[in-house]
């Protein structure tokens, strides 16, 4: 069996666990060496006892199941000051570019519509320095619908040269010659149904073609957005992942303005690019300062920190695995004496008194988010004998293997339990491209030592508590 610590924001008062990813000043100094962050994790060895309930259902509901308020936006007078407070900043600080003059000059909605998609499918994997002169002269060449429908390939091609993606300017004429040879000349006039009809258009593109050119209050999640979403309601997991995405597009439909759709999505979009950017993001410029959450998180470590410790936290290292689980774990401490201490402390406070000595190394795992970077000291510990309690507290469950591979746990505690897997006799789990690394091995274990192996068995929970209820 294999404790895992839920990731729940509500429980941190029960739980008292400091969130690793804005950890204590030992862990800015280890950044600040290392530059990146650690992380002790270890996987402890038990025998069976009452699992979740829920361990056993899709993700997507044991996520939604369990995905504190402090990651959303509960109140409606926060949610109004969100959209005041951006759309002001807009007013004052958009760029000056060509596809917004269009969209807002462009009486005809035909027009309108087809100058957003144009700009839209440039953009994707392309910087705006670069599309701009693209743009001005396709829209010279071709105004319309009907101009590029009737344009060669061969036409749409050259004048694409240099963008690369060659595909997208290809599909982007074959939904022009769809709208005027089925659709009568008209775009559709929804998210749904431009995303239906027309080729090469996804939800984000249908989206913002929506919004802008006809004011349909529809929201949009692009890598910009993200990134807003994810720091102001301190989100660190992976948002590329169907989990995460999912609660991206709803805070984005929550968030847009039904006044001023199109204005709303460009205007977080613009914050993305030029104020909460991937590194080293202009916090004291940003309208929404006040209401991110990841910014306020910064503050109290800074708070806390002014006293004895030079190092802080910096926002793009701030955030949470929402509603997420993993293994329990410790800040990185300088040494290993402090750094085997701490963890088994930790270890103990979830799953009773465990004998110091046999815990063991067993790797290390690095790990990616969007805007983070782990590094994971993976540590082992085998009971010979020994039964753990049984009995957790709220925040805490026990898993089978089969759970645990079904359970709402994210990537990087995957890539942790395959180190685990890799030092079992006869496997070697780690690989370059995971960036996965342990000493793999073939010896056998240790004499009277049992490995976790024997303790995953299947069984019927007989006191299972569902995520909801540990959650009130």
């Amino acid at each position: 069996m294999t404790p895992l610590v839920s990731r729940l924001s509500r429980l941190w008062a029960i739980m008292r666990k400091p969130r690793a990813a804005v950890g204590s000043g030992h862990r800015k100094q280890a950044a600040s060496q290392e530059g990146r962050q650690k992380h002790a994790k270890n996987n402890s060895q038990a025998k069976p006892s009452a699992c979740d309930g829920l361990a056993r259902q899709p993700e997507e509901v044991v996520l939604q199941a369990s995905v504190s308020s402090y990651h959303l936006f509960r109140d409606v007078a926060e949610v109004t000051a969100f959209r005041g407070s951006l759309l002001s900043w807009y007013d004052q600080e958009k760029r000056d570019l060509p596809w917004r003059r269009r969209a807002e000059d462009e009486m005809d909605l035909d027009r309108r519509a087809y100058a957003v998609w144009v700009s839209e499918v440039m953009l994707q994997q392309t910087q705006v320095a670069t599309v701009i002169n693209y743009y001005t002269g396709w829209m010279q060449k071709w105004p319309t619908l009907q101009d590029l429908a009737s344009a060669s390939l061969e036409e749409v091609n050259q004048l694409w040269a240099g963008l690369g993606y060659y595909s997208r300017g290809r599909r982007l004429q074959e939904g022009a010659r769809k709208v005027v040879e089925e659709l009568g000349g008209h775009m559709p006039r929804t998210a749904e149904t431009l995303q239906q009809l027309l080729p090469g258009v996804g939800r984000y593109t249908a989206g913002a073609i929506a919004s802008i050119a006809f004011g349909q209050a529809t929201g949009v999640v692009d890598g910009n957005v993200a990134r807003v979403l994810c720091r102001v309601r301190a989100i660190g997991a992976d948002p590329s992942s169907t989990l995460v995405s999912q609660q991206l597009w709803g805070l984005a439909q929550q968030l847009v303005d039904p006044a001023r759709p199109g204005d709303f999505n460009q205007a977080a979009m613009e914050l993305g690019a030029t104020v909460c950017t991937p590194q080293r993001p202009l916090c004291s410029q940003c309208p929404v300062e006040s209401l991110c959450r990841a910014r306020q998180r910064v503050e109290q470590e800074q708070l806390l920190a002014s006293g004895s410790l030079s190092g802080s936290p910096d926002v793009e290292e701030c955030g949470l695995l929402a509603g997420l689980w993993e293994f329990p774990s410790v800040t990185w401490e300088p040494s290993e004496q402090l750094q085997r201490k701490a963890l088994l402390q930790e270890l103990q406070r979830w799953a009773g008194p465990l004998p110091a000595t046999h815990l063991r190394h067993l790797g290390e795992v690095v790990h990616t988010f969007s805007h983070i970077k782990l590094t994971y000291q993976v540590y082992g510990l085998a009971l010979e004998g020994q039964t753990p309690v049984t009995t957790v507290p709220p925040g805490a469950r026990w898993l089978t293997q089969e759970e645990f591979h079904t359970a709402a746990v994210s990537t990087a505690m995957k890539k942790v339990f395959r180190v685990y897997q890799g030092q079992q006799p006869g496997t070697c789990m780690g690989s370059k491209r995971s960036q996965v690394s342990s000493p793999c091995s073939r010896k056998k274990p240790r004499m009277g030592q049992q490995v976790l192996d024997n303790f995953f068995r299947s069984h019927i929970s007989t006191d299972a508590h569902s995520l909801n209820s540990a959650a009130q």
